[in-house]
């Protein structure tokens, strides 16, 4: 899973595509999955390649807290698909409930007759 940020900023998406042939012209789709919506389809030779994977750096019109699609074709041929989630939470401490779940306090104090 892929996540990127709602930001104006460009991000980096790694990844590894099934082939690669460098110069080729890819199409680059980012579908909502709770709308059925294309909100990015880019036909591009800016794809990086690295040393074991591949890079594209760009600009993602995703909102906050939704699941994307993207799929990576060559041509007709799809070379790379994935799931993307946007959050602007930091990786390393996310969580669902964040500032939204309030700990429920009982005081488990037993009888014993």
């Amino acid at each position: 899973m892929i996540v990127l940020q709602e930001s104006a900023v460009a991000q980096t998406i790694n990844f590894i595509p099934r082939k690669f042939v460098l110069g080729n012209s890819y199409n680059i789709i980012i579908v909502n999955e709770s709308t059925n919506t294309e909100v990015y389809n880019v036909n591009t030779t800016d794809v990086a390649e690295e040393l074991y994977y591949n890079t594209y750096t760009a600009v993602f019109p995703v909102k906050q807290d939704f699941y994307y699609m993207l799929t990576i074709k060559d041509g007709t041929e799809v070379i790379f698909k994935d799931k993307v989630f946007s959050t602007n939470q930091v990786i390393n401490t996310y969580s669902v409930n964040d500032n939204e779940y309030i700990k429920n306090t009982i005081a488990n104090d037993f009888i014993i007759i």
